[in-house]
């Protein structure tokens, strides 16, 4: 009877709450739990949930387009042809094959209470790996993982923590992926540091995080690297949120009213609001996670992408093969886990294409120099307020009006990290 009103107690709040997006073919009215087939893979999406067209969207396109060779329908799944299948790629993904798996079961979650719930009716269900998107997730991965010895477990974009929350651990069944963010950030500040007309230039940040920091911290290390006045100038703004595109409208619409023509946002479904002010502004944006290009593709200039998708394609295939570990893996430019999607963005005449094409050549140099270790990208503001400086020419660039930042220096006896800093109050 305990299992019967725990089997009820889990469709109910499922039903209640609207999470279940894929469970259909495995519920059913008589019982709970109907056999899955063989490697069935569970994901449970933060409260960007499905379309946000940033990281829960590269979660699920290493998921069901890359592992499964699938894309949601509103009538379920459907199988890709090849040709839809290349078109989903990113540009600059290296070739994939399907996976022998069947459709995976998706679940979304609307509040940060729901993350726990929702991973544990996934190993109810009977998923043979359980994949958990966002940092936000870590606390729910953390109780549930403890609960659940013998269940594997992939979460992204966060290590799991010590029972304080405090200290990074691992765990023989966790596979925590985090992302060195600050690397491709710094490339998209150092494109947007040589190509503002203005000379000024914005960042929009969700929660003032410190993973949402390092995005900001390399950023602006990138704009100070190849424009110094243009990082003196930057504007920062926080939205508090990841889940309100409205607020990304208004805090996106108020920097580029302050003179900002190109701004780079990290802030998830907030993000697309950033996009839609660029676009009634005519001016530049650069997304973030994911090639959002084709939100406007006049408007958006790169983006910054973190391959979530190769994590999630890889952790699949290693649990296929009998490769699956936990631990944790550190993705950054060296290893394809973060760079920038292809130039593009033509609302602004005087960003042309030759413009662009010496940007990005000093922009290849500069990933060259971070990869092979010669700069050492601030992860935070206290790193980034310690930036040293070397002479452009040590790097080759060609488009650069003042001095590079480099490697950080120590703190100087008696002295504290600065705060993090935000846009000037709105007048």
């Amino acid at each position: 009877m305990t299992a019967a009103r725990n089997c009820f107690a889990y469709q109910l709040l499922a039903l209640k709450r609207s999470l279940v997006l894929s469970l259909a073919a495995c519920l059913s009215v008589a019982g709970c739990k109907k056999p899955l087939p063989p490697h069935t893979i569970g994901i449970a999406l933060d409260v960007g949930g499905r379309g946000d067209q940033s990281f829960n969207d590269g979660a699920l396109r290493g998921l069901e387009a890359m592992a499964a060779g699938v894309r949601s329908t509103a009538h379920g799944y459907e199988t890709l042809s090849d040709a839809e299948f290349q078109a989903l790629l990113p540009a600059d993904m290296m070739p994939v094959s399907h996976l022998p798996i069947p459709s995976p079961l998706v679940l979304s979650g609307k509040a940060q209470e729901d993350y726990e719930p929702n991973l544990q009716l996934l190993i109810d269900q009977g998923v043979e790996l359980t994949i958990a998107v966002g940092f936000m997730m870590e606390p729910a991965v953390r109780a549930v993982s403890a609960r659940n010895e013998k269940a594997k477990f992939l979460l992204l974009d966060s290590p799991v923590l010590d029972a304080a929350g405090k200290k990074p651990v691992t765990r023989a069944n966790v596979r925590a992926v985090t992302f060195r963010e600050q690397e491709g950030s710094f490339l998209a500040g150092a494109l947007a540091g040589e190509l503002t007309k203005s000379g000024k230039i914005g960042f929009v940040g969700g929660m003032q995080l410190p993973l949402i920091l390092k995005f900001e911290a390399g950023f602006r290390a990138g704009v100070r690297a190849v424009n110094p006045a243009a990082e003196k100038n930057m504007l920062v703004a926080y939205t508090g949120t990841f889940d309100d595109e409205k607020k990304g409208v208004e805090v996106g619409g108020d920097l580029y009213a302050r003179g900002c023509d190109i701004v780079f946002h990290a802030a998830g479904l907030d993000g697309l609001g950033v996009i839609k002010a660029a676009e009634r502004a005519n001016k530049l944006v650069i997304g973030v996670d994911s090639d959002q290009s084709k939100v406007a593709p006049r408007n958006v200039l790169t983006s910054m992408v973190k391959h979530v998708d190769i994590a999630v394609y890889q952790a699949v295939a290693d649990e296929l093969e009998g490769r699956f570990t936990g631990g944790d893996q550190s993705l950054g430019l060296k290893e394809s886990g973060v760079g920038l999607a292809p130039i593009g963005g033509d609302v602004i005449p005087a960003i042309n294409n030759e413009a662009k094409a010496g940007a990005i050549a000093d922009v290849e140099k500069l990933r060259t120099a971070i990869v092979d270790g010669h700069i050492i990208v601030p992860g935070t503001i206290a790193e980034l307020a310690r930036f040293t400086a070397l002479q452009p020419e040590t790097f080759g660039l060609n488009n650069v009006p003042g001095e590079i930042a480099a490697v950080p220096a120590p703190l100087p006896a008696g002295a504290t990290s600065p705060k993090p800093t935000a846009a000037p109050a709105k007048k």
